[in-house]
């Protein structure tokens, strides 16, 4: 049982990069020709959002979309320590077969980090992978239960934020002084308690117009403010929010739109509770 509101601080570097930062569907979206769709500047072309989180413990990828494998590849992956599962649905999780790779050159199995819901889903969705006498050359991988308390990846001390996507309760992560936060539309006190002296935040910014389950860029823009961190960065990004260039030249100082591959570094404090 940890006390949140006795706490100490520490440095602690996060290296990060954008492997995704589109919405469900994508950008541009099958089909559509509008002028984000249509257009020819890269950040405009978004795969479905997931990061990779790096520390000096461990290297990380938070959601394993559809474009998993292009993503890894993009970002010339050799070696993956775990994936952290937001929640279950399947821009996030679809792509978890393409592991295999990353069991092939360690020997090992994955360590995939989720709640009992999203694991239940896993093993509905990649039910071979979890038979009794599995197919050969499935993905390895070793199930992780991770509910709202803080958990450790190596050296490492993850924070879950719990949030809710309309009903659906959705983690985000703190890990040192950065945060992501992805398919969301309301905060838990514990999530706003945690974001404490955040350094850098990742949140999610839809669209401008009203959205059942995510954040509108207005709202994103706002709670930003609230939560006050150096630099925070807007992902899961639908082509209806406008053209990259343009909705850049709108933000207020310390808030940028995400794109697929931009790299940071959180150097912040890293929250910890003390034992009660």
């Amino acid at each position: 049982m940890y006390d949140f509101k006795t706490a100490y601080l520490c440095q602690m570097q996060v290296d990060f990069n954008f492997l995704g930062t589109g919405t469900s569907q994508g950008v541009p979206i099958i089909g559509c020709s509008c002028d984000v769709c249509a257009s020819d500047d890269h950040r405009d072309q978004r795969l479905r959002s997931s990061i990779l989180i790096k520390t000096e413990a461990a290297q990380i990828i938070i959601d394993s979309g559809p474009d998993f494998r292009q993503q890894c590849l993009r970002a010339g992956l050799k070696h993956l320590d775990g994936l952290v599962i937001t929640h279950e649905h399947k821009d996030h999780v679809a792509g978890m077969d393409d592991i295999r790779p990353f069991n092939f050159r360690s020997g090992k199995d994955m360590p995939v980090y989720a709640t009992e819901s999203v694991q239940e889903a896993l093993k509905r969705e990649f039910h071979y992978i979890f038979r009794p006498n599995p197919y050969p050359g499935v993905p390895k991988v070793t199930l992780e239960t991770i509910h709202e308390e803080p958990f450790m990846i190596h050296d490492d001390r993850w924070w879950p934020l719990p949030v809710l996507h309309h009903e659906l309760p959705v983690l985000g992560f703190r890990i040192g002084g950065f945060a992501y936060i992805t398919d969301a539309n309301q905060f838990s006190e514990l999530a706003l308690e945690r974001l404490e002296g955040i350094d850098v935040l990742v949140l999610n910014a839809l669209r401008r117009e009203s959205h059942l389950s995510h954040f509108t860029l207005e709202e994103a823009i706002e709670w930003a403010q609230r939560i006050g961190a150096r630099q925070t960065f807007f992902t899961h990004i639908s082509h209806q929010l406008g053209k990259h260039e343009d909705v850049e030249s709108e933000l207020p100082e310390g808030i940028s739109l995400a794109y697929d591959g931009l790299s940071g570094r959180s150097n912040g404090a890293e929250y910890r509770g003390v034992k009660a």
